[in-house]
């Protein structure tokens, strides 16, 4: 039996018997069911050294099973993380995902603080803001990464902790009126931020703002995107106006972050210090193409062991793509795979936009919306159809809005229900 292929480096060191599981993975193995009673009760673990026919008899853990379980599952006694959550040594964040279910998920204080600079530290761009003071401006979802959120109308700056400023105060950046984003871009030119951080589209219809403002941000050193998938439209968009190195920042709130990397570079690496990443291989057909499953470390509150995330990546010669989520991605009639690099790679070259979606309606048709300035030159329906695949036909629509999902993220690229 073969050994399970990891994107770390760090579990695969050392290891003299193949037939055993390195003892760094193993390790934190038996911390994980030490510190939550959930996994014994899925899969004893024998006390002899950890083999690997063993680890692959250890069930993936899904996110639909946790929220069927429950998070309390997690947990010998829920009344101590209860009373925990009271004197504030644990934190609760509500995320929806893959499954549009609300799952909680537990946080001992700290954990995510100390997670987001092992991922600056994995960084060559943002490593330089480690252990001195910065300013950070975060503009993303209202239920993001954190408790730190706002979660109520509070003024500026009462919504600065420790260095960042988040910038909104609703979900749906398409709804903010124009005195919203008013209140937005000087709060960003008062802040002089030398990070921004956030959700793709949101950042592209801030870019938006800004340049219809006028406005110059000469401070801003790095761009992090995160909490939704990037389009290269976004990222030149951001680019215009934001002139700054470009980060692609991949996590979950239930995982923590897990690859770092310069956005559109397919350099992607493993923050070694926050996870394991399991490579599973997905089709015979591409063979460079995986699920990953998660394995957290030195987590206390709800450690993740084997955590199907749901997400595809692609090994490159520089490191990792981030594909996106199984259930974003086409797969033509002859069996090759359709992701959001695709659509990047076929929009002409004079055609920009701030934001776009392809939907797939039926089987051999697709609507492509987006929001930009002018309506796109011809051939763009051209070129989508071509890229998807032989019949297809494709109807472009400019939008003022495109609407997020009922989870609050944006979809770039929506096939029909497989």
């Amino acid at each position: 039996m073969s050994v399970p292929a990891f994107a770390n480096t760090s579990p695969m060191v050392n290891t003299v018997d193949p037939q055993r599981v390195p003892l760094e993975l193993e390790t934190e193995i038996r911390r994980i069911y030490e510190r939550s009673p959930l996994y014994a009760k899925r899969f004893p673990l024998h006390t002899e050294p950890l083999q690997w026919s063993c680890y692959r008899e250890m069930p993936a853990l899904s996110k639909q099973e946790i929220v069927e379980r429950g998070h309390q599952a997690f947990f010998d006694d829920y009344a101590v993380i209860e009373r925990g959550l009271q004197d504030r040594r644990f934190e609760y964040e509500s995320t929806g995902g893959t499954t549009q279910s609300p799952m909680t998920v537990i946080m001992e204080d700290g954990w995510w603080d100390a997670q987001t600079e092992r991922a600056y530290r994995a960084s060559p761009i943002l490593r330089e803001f480690v252990g001195r003071p910065y300013r950070k401006c975060v503009l993303a979802p209202i239920g993001c990464s954190s408790n730190l959120c706002p979660y109520e109308d509070h003024p500026f700056p009462h919504r600065y902790f420790n260095g960042t400023v988040y910038l909104n105060l609703s979900s749906d950046p398409f709804s903010f009126p124009e005195s919203e984003w008013d209140r937005i871009v000087v709060e960003l030119q008062a802040t002089k931020p030398e990070v921004i951080e956030g959700e793709p589209v949101y950042l592209s219809l801030l870019a938006r703002a800004v340049a219809k403002r006028g406005v110059k941000v000469p401070s801003v050193k790095a761009v992090i995107l995160t909490y939704g998938k990037a389009s290269r439209q976004h990222a030149d968009r951001i680019a215009e106006v934001f002139p700054a190195a470009q980060v692609d920042l991949y996590g979950s709130t239930e995982a923590g972050y897990l690859f770092v990397g310069e956005a559109f570079k397919d350099n992607n690496q493993v923050i070694e210090d926050n996870a394991f990443i399991e490579l599973v291989p997905w089709r015979s057909e591409l063979p460079d193409v995986y699920q990953i499953y998660v394995t957290t470390r030195g987590r206390e509150a709800m450690p993740l062991l084997r955590y199907h995330t749901g997400d595809i990546v692609q090994k490159m010669p520089h490191g990792y793509r981030l594909l996106g989520r199984e259930r974003d991605l086409y797969f033509r009639p002859d069996g090759s795979l359709v992701s959001v690099y695709d659509i990047d790679e076929a929009l002409p070259n004079d055609f920009a936009c701030w934001h776009y979606s392809l939907v797939q309606t039926s089987p051999n048709r697709w609507d492509f919306h987006y929001v930009s300035e002018q309506t796109a030159p011809e051939g763009v329906e051209t070129a989508l159809a071509a890229m998807l695949g032989e019949g297809v036909r494709v109807n472009a629509f400019r939008r003022r809005v495109i609407a997020p999902t009922a989870s609050g993220k944006f979809t770039l690229l929506k096939p029909l229900a497989r």
